[in-house]
């Protein structure tokens, strides 16, 4: 009689698997992780076996006390997880029966691992999908804070990293929360496409056994049903949507990031961060090196690796479920973690950013950040734009040559432009005049962001 080493299918095998290919083709090192989704949907599927007839009361209580003292075990790391059992679904099955007997041969009737591990996947994502909401949430909260405490700082906007035009630091913040709204809609969506049951798909063409899907999918919380067996146990799209979301979501914290990185640099010095966000220098020790922008700046290209891999993982498999498929979590896994703990850490970091308010404004004033201001002003006292552009080029020219920023030009030095210009120029050169001149529905005008700041927390509050 030959040793097999997974009893669950071992029966047409007359040899045992080879030691290497064991730990070769094993998954539970990183999918027990899954284990109390795993329990979840099996105390379901057992709850709707007995519904249906397939199992006695009797053996549906003893089966789920038996899942609930497992859960209990590994929550207390007392769990023995061995890698010659696969998989978790097979070392929870395996230690089930164990514990009950026959009857915890009996949880796996009318399913397969492959519609089981599907159904996991899913149920972890959709929780974890809400856990990345809250945190997507908390930091657009901190960043509203901030915009309303600063909706009057201002500070210089770029262009091509370029002084362009004066906007507000309040104004400058609400363009991550735009950005972020987006990825919680995305994120949103995503979720309703995981939130399908792929339980009772079995191996790949359903069951003979009388289930009733709706039950199990009404006790795990789904919207909806797969409806088709062989895309429901072989397709990871979802995994894919997850990740392409995730990558444009990093993609944001990315240039965020950047920015920081940037702003708290002795060229810019926009910023502050405090200290339990930056670390120092084994070498240099004038140095505070802003590194949780930085690695999340680096994060992102990982997200970016787990969506293409994703991708090709599932571009050439033919229906229905293929062992590559094992290869999904792991990125999966790895997507989420890293979105997850970036927006942990930009909502922990963004409400303690101190602006250096008059450092901001200094370097608004140079680089002519008002010149649209001007050319705006003369196009108003009836000059054609084009001619209005090529006028003030020339004052910008003779303002590099000089020394002089627009606003520090005389009445007679602005003249010798236009005889247009008048006294009350002034008005519209002041960074003052040029940002609250900008008074519409996402302008940079303090009204603007104070009005902006309120929608926002009406939008959170409607979450």
């Amino acid at each position: 009689m030959s040793q097999h080493t997974n009893q669950s299918w071992g029966g047409r095998f007359s040899e045992p698997v080879d030691a290497f290919v064991a730990r070769f083709t094993a998954s539970v090192d990183f999918d027990k992780r899954l284990y109390k989704h795993d329990i979840q949907g099996s105390i379901a599927h057992a709850t709707m076996l007995a519904k249906v007839g397939v199992l006695s009361d009797a053996e549906r209580d003893t089966i789920i006390d038996g899942l609930n003292a497992i859960r209990g075990e590994i929550e207390a790391g007392n769990f023995d997880w061995r890698v010659d059992l696969e998989d978790v679904h097979m070392n929870i099955e395996a230690k089930l029966t164990e514990r009950i007997g026959i009857t915890g041969k009996k949880l796996h009737t009318g399913r397969s691992r492959n519609d089981q591990v599907a159904t996991d996947i899913r149920l972890w994502l959709r929780e974890e999908i809400d856990v990345i909401l809250a945190e997507i949430s908390r930091l657009q909260d901190g960043l509203l804070s901030q915009a309303e405490q600063h909706a009057e700082v201002i500070m210089p906007g770029f262009t091509h990293l370029q002084t362009a035009q004066p906007v507000t630091f309040g104004h400058h913040l609400l363009a991550w929360f735009e950005m972020l709204s987006r990825d919680y809609e995305r994120l949103v969506d995503c979720r309703k496409r995981v939130n399908r049951m792929p339980l009772g798909s079995a191996a790949l063409a359903g069951t003979t056994y009388p289930i009733e899907r709706s039950i199990t999918c009404e006790l795990l919380g789904f919207e909806a049903i797969s409806g088709n067996s062989l895309d429901g146990v072989s397709d990871r799209d979802f995994a894919i949507e997850f990740c392409a979301a995730a990558s444009l979501a990093m993609m944001h914290l990315s240039r965020f990031s950047e920015e920081l990185v940037l702003w708290t640099s002795a060229q810019f010095n926009f910023i502050d961060l405090p200290d339990r966000f930056c670390t120092g220098s084994s070498i240099m020790p004038q140095k505070k090196n802003p590194d949780v922008p930085e690695l999340v700046r680096g994060k992102s290209g990982r997200v970016y690796g787990h969506l293409m891999g994703l991708l090709t993982l599932m571009k050439s498999q033919p229906l229905a479920y293929n062992k590559d498929n094992q290869e999904d979590k792991e990125p999966l896994f790895d997507a989420v973690d890293t979105l997850r703990d970036s927006l942990r850490a930009f909502a922990d970091m963004i409400p303690a950013i101190q602006p250096k308010v008059e450092v901001m404004r200094e370097a608004a004033r140079r680089g002519f950040s008002t010149a649209t201001d001007l050319a705006d002003y003369l196009v108003r006292k009836g000059l054609p734009f084009r001619d209005c552009h090529e006028i003030v080029g020339k004052a910008v020219k003779y303002g590099v040559d000089s020394g002089k920023d627009l606003a520090e030009m005389s009445l007679d030095e602005l003249r010798q432009f236009s005889e247009q210009i008048t006294d009350d120029v002034f008005a519209v050169l002041t960074l003052e005049g040029s940002v609250g001149a900008r008074d519409h529905i996402g302008g940079t005008a303090p009204k603007q962001v104070r009005a902006a700041v309120g929608r926002g927390r009406e939008l959170l509050a409607n979450r």
